[in-house]
């Protein structure tokens, strides 16, 4: 069927047909869009979009960002005609900024920023009645340079500072882990109390689910490690009727604008598939006092000259990039909980101990730990399936996953630049350092703001981190320390 480009777009035309591909390609987990354009979404262009809602009868454009508070916002279009897609998917839409970043700089006087498009970023809505094209944007202000406010941004200058003085481009993957509530009936086949971990159906209910966000995530374009079902399990007691079990889809490593993308996508996937299926969805620190709670913990892979770095090398000594990002971590890890650990419940989860960290050390394998170095898979003739990573286990479900990311890189440099590296590895090693005597993790919202407060000359280095964006971060401390 041949669609002209006139004055209006095709309503319910019938979608073209997938192109053909090899047998052993087609359960690749690429994105419905980059299979049916042909190449990788680096190089898409205009071009391709337009051929794309036209062929397939697309009836809206959606621009998704992520605001301030780390959650998406959407402005939808329905485009009138060819020049006014080619407008939308080129120049974007401008917004209220004094609404999107409230409290960080932008006066209600002066307040309108751009959406601007990624092209890259593009998918097919898999929630959406009518064919609808997501593409995901940042923001810039009216110079039309890229708004400092932008959480996008923000990350974005952390992720090329540390290329250029540091010449890695810092990985990462993130575990989100969540909750799925639902009323208990009495066909339940009930678990045990905090012993969830890696659970079958039928003694999880949240499976299939689980499974279908996998799948509609590789559909989107999100690269998926795997998922499983998590160590919390609470069950529905008077007064309350809800069944709680908790699962985990951890992501692959990719960088680190990418991996805050990937993870704010994965959260607004397991929502709306959840509230369609009559269930509750939590990414909260703590769901019941007394039960494990929402991790959101980030594995961290340095990549120089295009190749992950070996985080320890043949003799069994950590990389140079491995000491600069645990030493970063170290210096720096109490001043990301601003970042990462948002909530009163953050301070709940962490005082109970419950697959939570409780000092400011690292080591292998160690879950106490504030940074972990996890066990590397490999065959049985030693090679590794993986790339070994830096783990840190501090934030939780609550965390703006740009803001820290971006924080971790900002980290990296600190790490990096640290007088005495050697005998700051050393010293906050666990296997040196017993749990009491080292320094602890904050347990409370005053000391996160302590260590915010010394810490902001770092973050702000090289023009990242807005000092009104700090500001504002320090006032939002004060309510949880009532």
């Amino acid at each position: 069927m041949t669609i002209r480009r006139g004055d209006a777009l095709p309503f319910g035309a019938p979608p073209a047909p997938e192109p053909a591909h090899d047998r052993r390609t087609q359960t690749l987990p690429a994105g419905v869009v980059e299979r049916i354009i042909g190449k990788a979404p680096s190089s898409w262009t205009e071009g391709d979009l337009v051929d794309l809602v036209f062929d397939r009868g697309i009836r809206l454009i959606s621009l998704m960002h992520v605001g301030g508070d780390g959650w998406l916002k959407t402005l939808d279009f329905v485009p009138r005609g060819l020049t006014h897609l080619k407008d939308v998917l080129s120049g974007g839409e401008r917004a209220d900024g004094s609404s999107l970043f409230k409290g960080i700089g932008i006066r209600p006087g002066a307040s309108d920023v751009v959406l601007r498009p990624r092209l890259d970023t593009a998918f097919l809505d898999p929630f959406s009645d009518l064919p609808t094209l997501v593409l995901l944007c940042g923001h810039r202000g009216r110079d039309g340079q890229p708004l400092p406010q932008s959480p996008a941004t923000v990350l974005r200058r952390a992720h090329e500072r540390l290329s250029r003085e540091a010449g890695v481009e810092l990985h990462a993957l993130g575990e989100v882990e969540y909750f799925l509530g639902k009323r208990r009936t009495e066909s339940d086949m009930y678990g045990a109390d905090d012993r969830g971990y890696h659970a079958s159906s039928p003694f999880v209910f949240g499976e299939g689910l689980r499974r279908k966000a996998m799948a509609v995530l590789a559909e989107i374009g999100v690269p998926i490690k795997y998922g499983h079902s998590e160590v919390g399990y609470i069950e529905a007691r008077d007064p309350d009727p809800v069944l709680w079990e908790q699962h985990e889809i951890e992501l692959s490593l990719s960088p680190l604008p990418e991996a805050a993308r990937w993870v704010v996508l994965t959260q607004w996937v397991l929502r709306n598939l959840a509230h369609r299926a009559g269930m509750m969805c939590s990414f909260a620190p703590i769901v019941r006092e007394g039960h494990a709670g929402n991790g959101l913990h980030f594995h961290l892979s340095p990549v120089v000259d295009g190749r992950h770095v070996e985080i320890r090398g043949d003799g069994g000594g950590l990389a140079p990039e491995a000491k600069w990002l645990i030493a970063g971590l170290v210096r720096l890890g109490a001043s990301l909980m601003a970042f990462g650990n948002r909530v009163d419940g953050s301070f709940v989860r962490l005082s109970q101990g419950k697959e939570t960290p409780r000092a400011i050390t690292w080591g292998d394998y160690d879950r106490s730990a504030l940074i972990r170095l996890p066990i590397v898979p490999r065959t049985a003739d030693g090679r590794s399936v993986s790339a070994g990573t830096v783990e840190f286990r501090l934030p939780d479900g609550s965390a703006h996953p740009y803001l820290l990311l971006a924080g971790v890189a900002q980290a990296m440099l600190v790490g990096r630049s640290a007088e005495g590296l050697d005998d700051l590895i050393k010293s906050a090693s666990a296997a040196r350092t017993d749990a009491l005597s080292a320094s602890q993790v904050p347990r409370h919202p005053r000391e996160v703001a302590e260590a915010l407060a010394a810490g902001r000359a770092s973050l702000e280095s090289g023009g990242v981190f807005p000092s009104d964006l700090i500001d504002d971060m320090l006032a939002r401390l004060v309510p949880l320390q009532l």
